[in-house]
Protein backbone atom coordinates (compact mmCIF):
# COMPACT_ATOMS: atom_id res chain seq x y z
CA UNK A 1 0.00 0.00 0.00
CA UNK A 2 2.99 2.61 0.64
CA UNK A 3 4.41 1.71 -2.61
CA UNK A 4 0.91 2.39 -4.32
CA UNK A 5 0.57 5.68 -2.43
CA UNK A 6 4.16 6.50 -3.36
CA UNK A 7 3.19 6.01 -7.15
CA UNK A 8 -0.02 7.78 -7.30
CA UNK A 9 1.46 10.98 -4.96
CA UNK A 10 -1.67 10.81 -2.15
CA UNK A 11 -2.43 9.17 1.03
CA UNK A 12 -5.00 6.39 0.78
CA UNK A 13 -5.07 5.45 4.13
CA UNK A 14 -5.32 6.83 7.22
CA UNK A 15 -3.10 4.98 9.97
CA UNK A 16 -2.94 5.46 13.80
CA UNK A 17 -1.77 3.49 16.34
CA UNK A 18 -5.62 1.75 16.55
CA UNK A 19 -7.37 2.00 13.40
CA UNK A 20 -7.00 2.02 9.53
CA UNK A 21 -9.30 4.06 7.85
CA UNK A 22 -9.80 5.50 4.12
CA UNK A 23 -8.96 8.59 3.26
CA UNK A 24 -11.51 10.54 0.66
CA UNK A 25 -8.75 9.54 -2.44
CA UNK A 26 -8.62 5.82 -1.20
CA UNK A 27 -12.71 5.64 -0.89
CA UNK A 28 -12.65 6.71 -4.95
CA UNK A 29 -9.88 4.77 -5.82
CA UNK A 30 -11.37 1.75 -3.59
CA UNK A 31 -14.72 2.38 -5.42
CA UNK A 32 -13.55 2.80 -8.57
CA UNK A 33 -11.13 -0.38 -8.95
CA UNK A 34 -14.01 -2.03 -7.63
CA UNK A 35 -15.84 -1.71 -10.74
CA UNK A 36 -12.99 -2.38 -12.67
CA UNK A 37 -12.34 -5.36 -11.33
CA UNK A 38 -16.21 -6.42 -11.57
CA UNK A 39 -16.08 -5.38 -15.81
CA UNK A 40 -13.08 -7.21 -15.89
CA UNK A 41 -14.87 -10.35 -14.40
CA UNK A 42 -17.46 -9.64 -16.96
CA UNK A 43 -15.33 -9.63 -19.80
CA UNK A 44 -13.85 -12.78 -18.68
CA UNK A 45 -17.37 -14.61 -18.27
CA UNK A 46 -18.36 -13.78 -21.73
CA UNK A 47 -15.11 -14.65 -23.63
CA UNK A 48 -15.49 -18.18 -21.79
CA UNK A 49 -18.87 -18.04 -22.89
CA UNK A 50 -18.36 -17.23 -25.96
CA UNK A 51 -16.12 -20.43 -26.51
CA UNK A 52 -18.64 -23.18 -24.58
CA UNK A 53 -21.36 -25.05 -25.72
CA UNK A 54 -24.78 -23.83 -24.37
CA UNK A 55 -26.97 -26.64 -23.14
CA UNK A 56 -29.36 -27.70 -20.20
CA UNK A 57 -32.57 -26.93 -19.51
CA UNK A 58 -33.36 -23.03 -20.08
CA UNK A 59 -36.69 -21.14 -18.14
CA UNK A 60 -37.86 -18.34 -19.81
CA UNK A 61 -41.29 -16.08 -18.80
CA UNK A 62 -42.27 -13.93 -21.18
CA UNK A 63 -45.89 -11.80 -21.68
CA UNK A 64 -48.68 -14.08 -23.29
CA UNK A 65 -49.33 -12.37 -26.17
CA UNK A 66 -45.88 -10.74 -27.36
CA UNK A 67 -45.07 -14.93 -26.71
CA UNK A 68 -47.31 -15.81 -28.60
CA UNK A 69 -46.78 -13.52 -31.72
CA UNK A 70 -43.09 -12.68 -31.63
CA UNK A 71 -41.15 -15.40 -29.43
CA UNK A 72 -43.11 -18.54 -30.56
CA UNK A 73 -41.94 -18.13 -34.06
CA UNK A 74 -38.09 -18.11 -33.45
CA UNK A 75 -37.90 -21.05 -30.55
CA UNK A 76 -37.25 -23.65 -33.63
CA UNK A 77 -34.73 -21.06 -35.11
CA UNK A 78 -32.94 -21.38 -31.76
CA UNK A 79 -33.14 -24.47 -30.90
CA UNK A 80 -31.56 -25.51 -34.36
CA UNK A 81 -28.17 -23.63 -33.46
CA UNK A 82 -28.27 -24.84 -29.96
CA UNK A 83 -29.11 -28.25 -30.14
CA UNK A 84 -27.76 -29.25 -26.87
CA UNK A 85 -30.54 -26.71 -24.92
CA UNK A 86 -33.86 -27.41 -23.88
CA UNK A 87 -36.15 -25.08 -23.51
CA UNK A 88 -39.18 -24.54 -20.83
CA UNK A 89 -40.93 -21.23 -21.99
CA UNK A 90 -44.21 -19.75 -19.63
CA UNK A 91 -46.28 -17.51 -20.51
CA UNK A 92 -48.09 -14.50 -17.89
CA UNK A 93 -48.61 -11.80 -17.84
CA UNK A 94 -47.98 -10.58 -14.44
CA UNK A 95 -44.41 -10.02 -12.90
CA UNK A 96 -42.76 -13.54 -11.98
CA UNK A 97 -39.96 -13.41 -9.29
CA UNK A 98 -37.13 -14.93 -11.64
CA UNK A 99 -35.25 -16.03 -8.93
CA UNK A 100 -38.02 -17.15 -6.48
CA UNK A 101 -39.82 -18.78 -9.34
CA UNK A 102 -36.42 -20.44 -11.04
CA UNK A 103 -36.49 -18.76 -14.41
CA UNK A 104 -33.18 -18.23 -16.17
CA UNK A 105 -34.65 -14.81 -18.56
CA UNK A 106 -37.90 -13.23 -18.41
CA UNK A 107 -38.84 -10.89 -21.34
CA UNK A 108 -40.94 -7.84 -19.88
CA UNK A 109 -42.13 -4.91 -21.37
CA UNK A 110 -41.82 -1.89 -19.41
CA UNK A 111 -40.52 1.19 -18.30
CA UNK A 112 -37.59 -0.57 -16.28
CA UNK A 113 -36.72 1.37 -12.81
CA UNK A 114 -34.53 0.40 -10.53
CA UNK A 115 -34.02 -2.97 -10.08
CA UNK A 116 -31.81 -5.09 -8.90
CA UNK A 117 -32.06 -7.44 -12.23
CA UNK A 118 -29.58 -7.45 -15.15
CA UNK A 119 -31.80 -5.79 -18.18
CA UNK A 120 -30.78 -5.63 -22.17
CA UNK A 121 -32.91 -3.71 -24.31
CA UNK A 122 -34.31 -6.30 -27.32
CA UNK A 123 -36.75 -3.32 -29.09
CA UNK A 124 -39.82 -1.02 -28.62
CA UNK A 125 -43.54 -0.43 -28.40
CA UNK A 126 -45.83 2.38 -27.77
CA UNK A 127 -49.33 2.32 -26.71
CA UNK A 128 -51.87 3.22 -29.54
CA UNK A 129 -55.64 4.47 -28.89
CA UNK A 130 -57.96 2.80 -31.85
CA UNK A 131 -61.42 1.53 -32.32
CA UNK A 132 -62.76 -0.04 -35.09
CA UNK A 133 -64.58 2.30 -38.05
CA UNK A 134 -67.82 0.53 -37.03
CA UNK A 135 -67.96 2.02 -33.90
CA UNK A 136 -66.86 5.33 -35.14
CA UNK A 137 -69.67 5.35 -37.11
CA UNK A 138 -71.77 5.06 -34.54
CA UNK A 139 -70.21 7.17 -31.95
CA UNK A 140 -67.68 9.41 -33.82
CA UNK A 141 -64.01 9.46 -33.31
CA UNK A 142 -62.86 11.64 -29.79
CA UNK A 143 -60.55 14.51 -30.52
CA UNK A 144 -59.84 15.04 -26.90
CA UNK A 145 -58.05 12.55 -24.62
CA UNK A 146 -60.94 14.62 -22.18
CA UNK A 147 -63.97 13.26 -24.70
CA UNK A 148 -63.00 9.63 -23.38
CA UNK A 149 -64.96 9.84 -20.87
CA UNK A 150 -68.16 9.66 -22.91
CA UNK A 151 -67.00 6.95 -24.59
CA UNK A 152 -66.93 2.64 -24.50
CA UNK A 153 -63.65 1.83 -23.26
CA UNK A 154 -62.10 -1.49 -22.97
CA UNK A 155 -59.70 -1.47 -20.13
CA UNK A 156 -56.71 -3.32 -19.54
CA UNK A 157 -57.09 -4.82 -15.91
CA UNK A 158 -52.70 -5.17 -15.51
CA UNK A 159 -52.02 -0.90 -16.43
CA UNK A 160 -50.20 0.48 -13.87
CA UNK A 161 -52.66 3.53 -13.85
CA UNK A 162 -55.48 1.09 -13.96
CA UNK A 163 -58.13 2.84 -15.16
CA UNK A 164 -56.55 6.60 -15.79
CA UNK A 165 -54.90 7.17 -19.01
CA UNK A 166 -51.95 9.30 -19.49
CA UNK A 167 -51.51 11.32 -22.97
CA UNK A 168 -48.48 13.71 -23.97
CA UNK A 169 -50.09 16.27 -26.86
CA UNK A 170 -49.71 19.78 -28.10
CA UNK A 171 -50.09 21.79 -24.92
CA UNK A 172 -48.64 19.44 -22.75
CA UNK A 173 -49.48 16.08 -20.79
CA UNK A 174 -53.44 15.05 -20.09
CA UNK A 175 -54.68 12.76 -17.47
CA UNK A 176 -58.00 10.92 -18.31
CA UNK A 177 -60.07 8.61 -15.89
CA UNK A 178 -61.96 6.63 -18.31
CA UNK A 179 -65.54 4.68 -17.28
CA UNK A 180 -64.57 1.44 -18.71
CA UNK A 181 -67.73 -0.80 -20.29
CA UNK A 182 -64.88 -4.38 -20.01
CA UNK A 183 -61.83 -4.75 -17.94
CA UNK A 184 -59.66 -7.67 -18.95
CA UNK A 185 -56.37 -8.58 -17.56
CA UNK A 186 -55.24 -10.08 -21.44
CA UNK A 187 -54.47 -8.20 -24.36
CA UNK A 188 -55.74 -10.09 -27.05
CA UNK A 189 -59.52 -9.77 -25.41
CA UNK A 190 -58.73 -6.42 -25.72
CA UNK A 191 -58.31 -6.56 -29.31
CA UNK A 192 -60.93 -8.86 -29.83
CA UNK A 193 -63.57 -6.56 -28.18
CA UNK A 194 -62.18 -3.71 -30.33
CA UNK A 195 -62.23 -5.64 -33.63
CA UNK A 196 -65.84 -5.95 -32.76
CA UNK A 197 -67.26 -2.54 -32.46
CA UNK A 198 -67.40 -2.57 -29.12
CA UNK A 199 -65.43 0.05 -28.71
CA UNK A 200 -61.75 1.84 -27.54
CA UNK A 201 -58.51 0.52 -26.60
CA UNK A 202 -55.17 1.68 -25.90
CA UNK A 203 -52.88 -1.93 -26.06
CA UNK A 204 -49.02 -1.90 -27.53
CA UNK A 205 -47.89 -1.97 -31.19
CA UNK A 206 -46.57 -5.12 -31.58
CA UNK A 207 -50.42 -6.14 -30.87
CA UNK A 208 -52.32 -3.27 -32.79
CA UNK A 209 -50.08 -2.95 -35.99
CA UNK A 210 -50.85 -5.29 -38.41
CA UNK A 211 -54.79 -4.27 -37.78
CA UNK A 212 -53.87 -0.24 -38.24
CA UNK A 213 -52.38 -1.68 -41.21
CA UNK A 214 -55.15 -3.32 -42.69
CA UNK A 215 -57.50 -0.59 -41.39
CA UNK A 216 -59.28 -2.87 -39.31
CA UNK A 217 -58.53 -0.54 -36.30
CA UNK A 218 -57.84 3.08 -36.57
CA UNK A 219 -55.54 4.83 -34.71
CA UNK A 220 -57.25 8.07 -32.56
CA UNK A 221 -55.86 11.45 -32.06
CA UNK A 222 -52.58 10.72 -33.30
CA UNK A 223 -51.53 13.78 -32.15
CA UNK A 224 -51.93 13.00 -28.30
CA UNK A 225 -48.79 10.12 -27.99
CA UNK A 226 -49.43 7.40 -24.47
CA UNK A 227 -46.36 5.47 -22.94
CA UNK A 228 -44.05 4.44 -25.16
CA UNK A 229 -41.62 1.06 -23.48
CA UNK A 230 -38.46 -0.48 -24.06
CA UNK A 231 -38.85 -5.04 -24.57
CA UNK A 232 -36.16 -5.99 -22.21
CA UNK A 233 -34.17 -9.69 -21.77
CA UNK A 234 -34.07 -9.47 -17.92
CA UNK A 235 -31.70 -11.78 -16.01
CA UNK A 236 -30.67 -12.42 -11.83
CA UNK A 237 -26.81 -10.93 -12.44
CA UNK A 238 -23.97 -10.20 -14.67
CA UNK A 239 -21.46 -12.62 -12.96
CA UNK A 240 -21.60 -16.16 -14.55
CA UNK A 241 -23.93 -16.29 -16.81
CA UNK A 242 -24.49 -18.97 -18.56
CA UNK A 243 -23.60 -19.72 -22.18
CA UNK A 244 -27.19 -20.78 -23.16
CA UNK A 245 -28.45 -17.66 -21.41
CA UNK A 246 -25.80 -15.32 -23.17
CA UNK A 247 -26.47 -16.67 -26.44
CA UNK A 248 -30.42 -16.27 -25.98
CA UNK A 249 -29.92 -12.99 -25.27
CA UNK A 250 -27.44 -12.36 -28.15
CA UNK A 251 -29.99 -14.41 -30.55
CA UNK A 252 -33.12 -12.40 -30.02
CA UNK A 253 -31.13 -9.02 -30.08
CA UNK A 254 -30.14 -9.99 -33.57
CA UNK A 255 -33.59 -10.97 -35.20
CA UNK A 256 -35.43 -8.05 -33.71
CA UNK A 257 -32.70 -6.22 -34.92
CA UNK A 258 -32.87 -7.12 -38.26
CA UNK A 259 -36.11 -7.15 -38.49
CA UNK A 260 -36.24 -3.34 -37.67
CA UNK A 261 -38.60 -4.16 -34.77
CA UNK A 262 -40.06 -0.89 -33.67
CA UNK A 263 -44.20 -1.28 -33.63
Amino acid sequence: MVELEKRLAVRLLQRTTRRLSLTEEGQLFYARSKELLAELSEAEDEITSRNAAASGLLRINAPFTFGVLHLAPLWGEFLQQQPKVQLDVTLADRLVDLVEEGYDVAIRIAALGNSTLVSTRLATTRLVLCAAPPYLQRHGAPTHPSQLTGHAVISYSYFSTRDEWHFQGPHGPVSVKTQPCFHTNNGDTCRAAALAGQGIILQPSFLVGADLASGALVELMPEWSADEFGIYAVYPTRQHVSPKVRLLIAFLKEHFAQSGARW
